[in-house]
């Protein structure tokens, strides 16, 4: 039973998921052979006040981008 648990900041429309989904599935039916009912596909969406890179929130840093 595969599961891929994707992390991710938030912000993708439900089609976007949806698509993520699909794809990946798609993906492990065909390179593992997995059966896609067994497959797993997890969204973990984080709010960007959450979440840092290069020592910076990637709150603060959208915030110096829009100004």
């Amino acid at each position: 039973m595969p599961v891929i648990h994707v992390h991710m900041l938030g912000g993708a429309s439900h089609e976007q998921k949806a698509q993520i989904a699909k794809e990946f599935t798609d993906t492990l039916v065909r390179v593992l052979g997995s059966n896609p009912q067994m497959t797993h596909i997890i969204l973990d969406e984080q709010n960007p006040e959450n979440w840092a890179n290069a020592g910076e929130l990637i709150s603060d840093r959208r915030a110096k981008q829009k100004a």
